[in-house]
């Protein structure tokens, strides 16, 4: 199956595959990864940056789990001028798209980081919004917790990025994701991202501490597919649909239930093959089911297309 079958559009994006990087799992994309089929990759998303650099949070940052791991970086970056003049210019491309992600402590800061931006808006080819991380200002409400505030921030981004793609970054650790999807759409979103990490905590009796972060791994998963099921019900912008994908299996799931692309995050680190197996897994799922392209099946399986039920028959028996 060509290029052109898993090609995807994320709202004015266009990739060449469904396969996102989610933010950070790369670095900035800087770091030519031998091994890695670039050809196979749809995009890349950045670390996080912020207007200012962020030293992040103390060590441990990542702790295994059973059936994943939790993570408390804290969105450690140099800020948006040094990575702009440092890091920007070597970001590897070859026809894969850069996302940035950006987040901010509040409208004014986040207006000024995507001003800041969009003075090299030929060096990328669009933005992530991270309203989502549990590592930062714990005690706090995150930004995707509350509809008003999300609706704030992406409105005081897309006045200013304008036509530049906009994806907006949703938190699980709310009580109703699809209200605060459905504020984001509204304030002016191009796609969604979702989910990030689900808020967990670990502990560390030999050293008597706790480890707090965001948890990610296949413990997540199911998480993911309800949050992307449910809110493709009701939206109707592209949603990039992460979270516990470690095989081709999984990404297809996701597909079926409303995703138009996938994000790869912690799986990649216990499987360096996932991009080629979750690109093979969807070629070959569209070639024997006689498929043409990847925005035939993306919610197959959702109430929300008639005729998932019926098309679901067909598909029992086969090996996934």
């Amino acid at each position: 199956m060509g290029m052109s079958a898993l090609g995807v559009k994320i709202g004015p994006l266009v990739m060449n595959s469904p396969i996102v990087m989610a933010g950070g799992i790369f670095s900035y994309g800087e770091v030519n990864i031998d091994f890695v089929n670039y050809k196979k990759l749809g995009a890349i998303v950045t670390k996080t940056v912020s207007l200012k650099p962020r030293k992040g949070n103390p060590q441990p940052r990542i702790w295994e789990t059973s059936s994943g791991m939790i993570n408390s970086v804290g969105l450690q970056n140099p800020g948006i001028k040094d990575f702009i003049k440092n890091t920007l210019p070597s970001i590897k491309r070859d026809g894969v798209k850069v996302i940035i992600s950006i987040m901010g402590e509040d409208e004014e800061e986040i207006s000024r980081i995507t001003r800041i931006l969009m003075g090299e808006k030929n060096s990328y080819n669009a933005i992530e919004l991270n309203l989502s991380c549990p590592n930062v200002n714990r005690d706090e409400i995150m930004t995707s917790q509350s509809p008003e505030m999300t609706s704030k921030f992406v409105k005081s981004v897309k006045r200013v990025c304008g036509d530049m793609p906009l994806i907006v970054k949703l938190s699980p650790n709310v009580t109703d994701i699809v209200e605060i999807a459905a504020s984001a759409e509204e304030a002016g979103a191009d796609a969604l991202s979702m989910i990030n990490t689900v808020k967990a905590l670990s502990v560390d009796f030999k050293n008597n501490r706790i480890i707090e972060g965001g948890l990610s791994g296949p413990s997540v998963k199911h998480i993911g597919l309800k949050a992307v099921y449910d809110v493709y019900k009701k939206s109707g912008i592209p949603i990039i649909g992460i979270g516990g994908i470690t095989s081709g299996k999984d990404a297809l799931e996701y597909i079926a239930v409303g995703a138009s692309a996938v994000g790869l995050g912690s799986g990649f680190f216990s499987n360096p093959l996932l991009i080629d197996e979750v690109y093979d897994t969807l070629s070959r799922f569209l070639r024997e089911n006689r498929f043409k392209t990847l925005a035939d099946i993306t919610g197959l399986l959702n109430e929300k297309k008639k005729q998932g039920q019926n098309m679901g028959r067909n598909f029992r028996g086969k090996r996934y």
